[in-house]
């Protein structure tokens, strides 16, 4: 009669049952590594198809140029030029705002739209209210960001300053635009929307206010699929040579584009990395668990067998085993992931200006997720499996044989050292059986590495707002000019009420070449004897400038393939628009942004200019800061100013937010695994040495000893799985700041005490609810039941 598969369906069952405990701790491991991906995944996919869609939807430009001025009657050479399938020409210009109850200083961004309201390119989705209609003055549409900050609807009205003239402005419509899906004022890295806006106002206002009848002075195109988007930025260039160009660029340097597209790539990598510890760690606790079940299973292996089961059906039945825990696991970790996936896209959508989100996990990554956690869940119990099962009746009905109970190499190095009888038997446990010791020190170690990876990251931030907007910059506002004016007038601001000090420097955009690799940025130009805004390197430690060559960021100098020595072509993308070679003197780290340094006297004489700034640093008297910034406000010849207390609170609010909600993700995840590995550890072990300790209580040892020789062996597992976990950790930390690099900021790899102390305590916490598991069943242990020998 052949055996019915009913009968070991049911074993499967009951063995789940029998350990519901190392069951579920292993399924919570893999669902941590299973919801750590599907976040990552969901929340690329999300922000990806979503900007995919929205570009397409709402025809994003493809090249932009801006210039001083050109007249319109060379739209039609631009139309001449192959390639381009659709141009559209604006005015832009800068704007300073009165905003009721902010009496910060408030700049925006000002861009014409068409008579026809909606714009060829970079067209506006409409949230609320209507685009200005044409005849009608001083009508402005608003982006959903600003007006969220300033709790602005339409009909609301209030005053701006363009072009040094003051009018006073209608709402109409709060609109969202692809060109600005992250708003960052001008030479910013981080938004705030309370102090930036982007404004639309139909094109006759606009050109009135900034005298640009008949002309225009920005550029957007569309290219023709197949077309050379290098060759048509060049013949822009050339057609607006004359008229005062910074250079046409790609939409891979457009400053919204570019942040939204790093932000992408990080979680890109979250997708695969994290989860690669979760399931390496699964397979760890799968491998143990299963070959011990297996081993203590030898003589009904043999039963099975002797009834007619082959050792494909056996195999096959404790592969089932395996495989009821991954789904349990996978099951978990998708739900667990689209919550965590959801509330993390939901997040980037308040400094990710999008309509709104389309929610999509690909099939194809699901599916290869729920064939990789099966495939990783059978190899980390087929092992085990095939060695048991491969045993001939005969040698599995055997009892295992007893362990040569002889002095160990431990107990002879430290022969001098009086064992008692418990601390002994620890010892020679863990020495006569190195492999299994070195496997859950292993564990352990990959779960106090999780923890530390995803905790270092607080310390990290800690460390990058410290230097940032302490260390680096130390004045308390910024003001930025609309064209450079001699240095001569820092002495006139230093003499207004309020102000302690005032620093000038010059900001100047240019383009950075070597050989075929370009990088647009901006040359900064700082006084020699700079007191208020500092270059640091690693050490934290300021850095000279020198006195005639260029000093770069480390991202920028592996960016263009640069080292101190080398010279770069720079293209300044202003004035005459000169090309100068200038050497890499130095190369600095820093945690924000991508900088090319100067020294502001040897950056005015590559301009051939005299002593001239654009951007004014000051330190003011607290009591008399309002006032400073209300006179800021009403200077014609001021862009904008930003506070250095606006920017760390810009900072929280947006990566700061983002980056520690998913670090809390991955350490709470993290704890999981932890939890798991211990509890395994210590409830494997528990039932393995149940006959022995039974044995022990027999022979008259006390609860108190026997629970000694229990926790002791995983004591000595736990000291040296946390200082392994130590060094795995850090070497973990260093490959995820590595990769994680990008234009907006890099991550430094800090690692404190308070950091290794909370990975350590996770671990130990761990362990002391395990063990107290462990203690209840050690109390409650059946002396006879466990004595009892099977025939």
């Amino acid at each position: 009669m052949r055996p019915l598969p009913s009968v070991l369906n049911k074993k499967v069952f009951r063995e789940l049952w029998q350990m519901k405990g190392p069951v579920l701790a292993i399924a919570f491991v893999i669902a941590g590594g299973v919801a750590v991906c599907v976040m990552s995944i969901l929340s690329y996919s999300t922000l990806s198809t979503t900007r995919a869609q929205y570009y397409d939807e709402y025809r994003f430009a493809e090249v932009f140029t801006t210039l001083k001025r050109a007249p319109r009657h060379l739209l039609e050479r631009v139309a001449e030029i192959p390639g381009i399938a659709d141009v559209s020409d604006r005015v832009e210009g800068g704007a300073k705002l009165r905003m009721a109850g902010f009496d910060e200083p408030v700049s925006a961004r000002v861009i014409s739209l068409p008579e026809t309201g909606q714009p060829s390119l970079n067209r506006l989705f409409v949230h609320r209210g209507r685009l200005p209609a044409p005849g009608r003055s001083a009508e402005v549409a608003v982006i959903g960001s600003f007006a969220e900050a300033h709790k602005l609807e339409p009909g609301d009205r209030f005053p701006a300053i363009i072009n040094g003239r003051e009018q006073m402005l209608t709402l109409t419509g709060v609109v969202e635009s692809p060109e600005f899906i992250f708003v960052i004022p001008p030479g910013g890295l981080l938004p705030d929307f309370q102090r930036f806006g982007v404004l639309w106002m139909s094109r006759a206002d606009l050109a009135a206010a900034l005298d640009m009848e008949g002309a225009f002075n920005s550029l957007v195109v569309r290219i023709q699929p197949g077309s050379s988007q290098n060759g048509v930025i060049d013949a822009l260039d050339r057609v607006f040579a004359r008229f005062g160009t910074t250079g046409a660029f790609a939409r891979e340097d457009q400053t919204s584009h570019r942040f939204l597209n790093d932000d992408l790539e990080q979680l890109k990598i979250m997708a695969t990395m994290l989860p690669a510890i979760f399931m390496s760690v699964a397979m760890f606790l799968l491998n143990v668990v299963i070959s011990r079940l297996v081993n203590t299973q030898r003589d009904i292996i043999a039963v099975l067998k002797a009834f007619g089961y082959t050792t494909r059906q056996i195999a096959i039945h404790y592969s089932k085993l395996v495989l009821v825990i991954a789904a349990l696991g996978l099951a978990l970790g998708i739900g667990l992931g689209l919550w965590l996936g959801r509330a993390l896209s939901e997040l980037y959508m308040e400094f990710y200006r999008f309509p709104g989100l389309t929610f999509q996990l690909p099939a194809v990554w699901l599916v290869l997720l729920v064939l990789l956690t099966f495939v990783v869940s059978l190899l980390g119990g087929w092992r085990a499996i095939r060695q048991g099962t491969a045993r001939p009746p005969a040698e599995a009905m055997r009892p295992e044989g007893p362990a040569a109970y002889t002095v160990t190499t431990v107990e002879t190095w430290f022969s001098g050292f009086r064992w008692s009888q418990p601390s002994r038997m620890i010892v020679r446990q863990l020495a006569r059986r190195p492999i299994r010791a070195f496997l859950s020190v292993i564990g352990i170690a990959m779960a106090t590495a999780t923890v530390l990876v995803g905790n270092f990251q607080f310390d990290s931030v800690a460390l990058m707002v410290q230097t940032q907007f302490a260390s680096i910059q130390q004045q308390d506002m910024t003001a930025t000019l609309v064209e450079p004016v001699n240095a001569a007038a820092l002495y006139g601001l230093q003499r207004q009420p309020g102000v302690r000090y005032a620093e000038g420097r010059r900001v100047v955009p240019a383009k950075l070449i070597n050989g075929h690799r370009q990088w647009r940025s901006a040359l900064m130009g700082i006084p020699e004897d700079a007191s208020l805004q500092f270059v640091l390197n690693e050490r934290l430690m300021p850095v000279g400038l020198p006195a005639g060559g260029l000093l770069l960021t480390d991202y920028l100098a592996r960016e263009l393939q640069v080292q101190p020595g080398d010279r770069l072509t720079v293209e300044i993308l202003e004035g005459e628009r000169r090309r100068v070679s200038i050497p890499v003197a130095a190369v600095t780290g820093e945690f924000l942004g991508t900088g090319a340094y100067m020294r502001l006297d040897a950056l005015n004489r590559v301009l051939r200019d005299g002593p001239l700034i654009n951007q004014v640093l000051l330190t003011n008297h607290p009591d008399q800061e309002l006032q400073i910034f209300r006179e800021l406000k009403d200077t014609p010849g001021v862009l904008g100013v930003a506070k250095r207390h606006a920017m760390l609170e810009s900072f929280y609010e947006t990566l700061g937010k983002t980056f520690l909600t998913f670090t809390f993700f991955n350490s709470l995840l993290g704890g999981v695994i932890a939890f798991g590995v211990i509890y395994n550890t210590i409830r494997i072990s528990l039932a393995e040495k149940g006959r022995e300790l039974a044995s022990l209580r027999v022979l008259g040892y006390t609860r108190q000893e026997t629970a000694h020789i229990l926790f002791g062996e995983v004591a000595v597992l736990l000291i040296a799985g946390i200082g392994a976990g130590w060094l795995i950790g850090q070497g973990l930390a260093y490959w995820l700041t590595t990769a994680m690099q990008t234009e907006l900021y890099r991550v430094p790899l800090i690692i404190t005490g308070q950091t290794f102390g909370i990975s350590a305590a996770v671990v130990l916490v761990s362990a002391l609810v395990s063990g107290a598991i462990a203690w209840r069943r050690l109390q409650t242990l059946d002396l006879v039941a466990v004595l009892k020998t099977r025939e």
